[in-house]
């Protein structure tokens, strides 16, 4: 049994536990609420990984079924825990941000920097062209599901805001279930197109080789517990900590909640990006992205109701075109089955270019 020493990367991630029990101090004493919200935002970071790597050893102990089904339920917990939370509060224009942020974070941000960083590295990486583009169907459907309530909104105007609610929900129930054909696409019936080499070099570089399933449980379940409670504070801060920062609510859902609940997401992709490992990189980015759309989207919309405070899936024009631009650019890059820095970059620069505009969107 091997042991593994997590490198600079890891050992950064892990010092940023330090700032979980500094946001609970800061909680307890009423702190400026700016503060809260950054140490809060930075525990969570390195939560979210251990969470990752719990999640991944356990997919691994327990096989390719039930493993590969603990992924995908677990693939997202902190974006999920931070949105249910923030839902709770009554913050729907937060979580519909971090949704969206989610989504372009994932396919731009963190599948830019892993093309960039294998690219410079191995001039020109290939990837499974038939995965990729049933990723790719797949967002594209992701982006009708979120595109249509607003389309709706637009055309049938005051007269149809009495069942958006009923429709955003009906629209959940087929993401969902379009969700669960996925999961038995890539479990049972085409599995063979997700299987890849060198599964324990693979836990070697996540970091959980060697992990018992009494550890990878008990991780799992601190990690997620913690989480909850950065998480409490995050939100409870984020309406004073915009005030401050001179940013809107959806400017912090979509770029600074994404990037956080996504951090431990970006190293995994970018470092099997480094180890010329493109399809399991892809996996990442485009899969959490699926996992947001397909799953986690609906689950806040079923979770809205059982609070009592249904939330449509009507975003702003802007989330809506960004996201259709995102799945756009994607398709484009992804096409051919390989890529290249220059590839990367675009993405980047896309990325960017919305977290601008973004920016300076009026709240």
């Amino acid at each position: 049994m091997s042991s593994h020493r997590p490198g600079p990367a890891g050992l950064l991630l892990n010092g940023l536990l330090l700032f979980a029990p500094a946001s609970v101090a800061l909680e307890l004493r009423h702190a400026d609420p700016l503060w809260i919200f950054v140490t809060s935002c930075l525990a969570i970071i390195p939560l979210a990984g251990w969470i990752g790597k719990a999640t991944e050893h356990l997919a691994e102990e327990l096989g390719e079924g039930i493993g590969g089904l603990l992924n995908a339920t677990f693939g997202n917990a902190a974006e999920l825990i931070i949105a249910l939370l923030a839902l709770r509060a009554g913050l729907f224009d937060v979580v519909k941000a971090s949704i969206t942020g989610s989504l372009i974070g994932n396919i731009l941000l963190v599948l830019g920097l892993s093309m960039v960083a294998g690219g410079l590295k191995h001039p020109v990486q290939r990837f499974n062209r038939t995965t990729a583009s049933i990723g790719s169907s797949l967002l594209m459907l992701s982006a009708i599901g979120l595109v249509v309530p607003a389309i709706f909104h637009g055309s049938a105007g005051s007269a149809g805001a009495a069942v958006e609610k009923d429709l955003s929900l009906e629209i959940a129930v087929v993401l969902m279930f379009a969700y669960v054909l996925s999961l038995v696409f890539t479990l049972r019936t085409h599995r063979h197109l997700y299987v890849g080499e060198g599964a324990r070099e693979n836990a070697e570089v996540l970091g959980v080789a060697g992990w018992g399933r009494g550890k990878s449980v008990a991780v799992l379940l601190a990690a997620s517990i913690s989480v909850a409670v950065m998480a409490e504070f995050l939100v409870g801060s984020v309406e004073a900590a915009s005030e401050v920062l001179g940013m809107t609510e959806v400017f912090v859902g979509v770029i600074l909640v994404a990037i956080v609940g996504n951090a431990a997401e970006h190293s995994t992709a970018v470092m099997m990006a480094l180890k010329n490992k493109m399809d399991l990189s892809l996996n990442i980015a485009i899969g959490s992205s699926l996992q947001i759309a397909l799953f986690v989207a609906p689950v806040l919309v079923f979770a809205s109701h059982g609070f009592g405070h249904p939330m449509d899936l009507v975003f702003t024009p802007f989330e809506v075109i960004s996201v259709v631009l995102a799945v756009f650019a994607v398709n484009l890059i992804v096409a051919d089955g390989e890529s290249n820095w220059m590839e990367g970059a675009q993405l980047l620069a896309v990325y960017f270019i919305l977290g601008i505009a973004f920016y300076f969107l009026p709240g």
